[in-house]
């Protein structure tokens, strides 16, 4: 007999006589019909009509009582209720207007006695700040936990964890192949900058994969669990300078994937700072974990405070 919270991959709906206050398909398209909301391309959006996904998303990112949670693209809200199923306070961030304002009744019609530890606001996750949500600023630490739309998923992510030092963490719902570039090591075919700048902040790994029949409408791909602890955080502006300085070389580096490290970033990085760094200028950038890039542009800033800067 299957069991619904093993860890193995499920490529299918679950099915539970009981969904407490959980949305299942008919509930699903009977508030996008009362709102007059349709999935759209525009804003990535794919609504989880399974209880059984939700829970599980919400079991694999170990949120209980306590928890402050912040959820990107909560839609018509599958994953919203079985988050505060749990006990955690949350903020949602929604960019679609509509969906933003229906989400509050959902939760008062279907979980009353969360209300009060639920809070949305009608924001591009791209954009808004700390100052935007002071309740998740002001906490220790809190957790990502969200199905984040397929087009804008891990800038998003990596925005987030620029903006927010307190965020420790996160499971995400993303595309698989999205899914696969945030958690590839260095040699590999997929390891790209997405890769390496998550390096920068902590660790991921894959927690399985979501068919799409879950889902309405059911997308051409299938998705699956991102799983990311935190480890470092830019506490000070030196921190954030050092990290930009990093991922320049990272992004100039996987722009020309085919070239050498001299060839790609001949006009960031002096011949001189390969060998200050120890780093074979004639490998690839594919070939050099996040470490290696940040020492390579700790090697650069050296070389420029003496008077040898690169050629502008």
């Amino acid at each position: 007999m299957h069991n619904p919270d093993s860890p193995d991959n499920h490529n299918g709906p679950e099915t539970s006589e009981n969904h407490g206050g959980l949305l299942g398909a008919a509930d699903i398209r009977r508030i996008a019909a009362e709102a007059g909301v349709t999935p759209t391309k525009k804003f990535g959006q794919n609504f989880v009509i399974d209880p059984g996904t939700v829970r599980r998303i919400a079991r694999t990112a170990g949120i209980g009582e306590g928890s402050r949670v912040m959820e990107v693209g909560p839609g018509l809200g599958s994953l919203t209720l079985a988050i505060l199923e749990t006990g955690a306070t949350l903020t949602a961030v929604e960019i679609d207007p509509p969906l933003a304002e229906r989400l509050p009744g959902t939760i008062a019609e279907r979980m009353p006695e969360a209300t009060e530890r639920f809070n949305v606001i009608n924001r591009d996750a791209l954009k808004v700040s700390p100052a935007d949500t002071p309740a998740l600023a002001e906490t220790e630490s809190f957790t990502l936990v969200a199905n984040l739309p397929y087009n804008v998923a891990t800038p998003i992510i990596i925005t987030l964890l620029e903006k927010y030092p307190n965020l420790d963490g996160f499971v995400v719902m993303v595309q698989k192949e999205v899914a696969d570039r945030l958690t590839a090591g260095p040699g590999s075919k997929i390891y790209g900058t997405p890769s390496v700048k998550l390096q920068w902040f902590g660790t991921a790994e894959k927690a399985g994969t979501i068919g799409r029949n879950v889902f309405w409408p059911a997308p051409n791909v299938d998705s699956a669990l991102v799983r990311f602890t935190r480890t470092r955080t830019d506490r000070t502006e030196a921190d954030a300078d050092r990290r930009k300085r990093t991922f320049a070389l990272v992004d100039a580096a996987f722009a020309q994937r085919r070239k050498t490290l001299h060839a790609a970033l001949k006009k960031l990085v002096p011949a001189d700072a390969f060998a200050s760094a120890g780093i074979d200028p004639t490998v690839r950038g594919e070939t050099l974990t996040i470490d290696r890039f940040a020492a390579l542009a700790d090697a650069v800033a050296a070389m420029r405070t003496v008077g040898t800067g690169a050629e502008s």
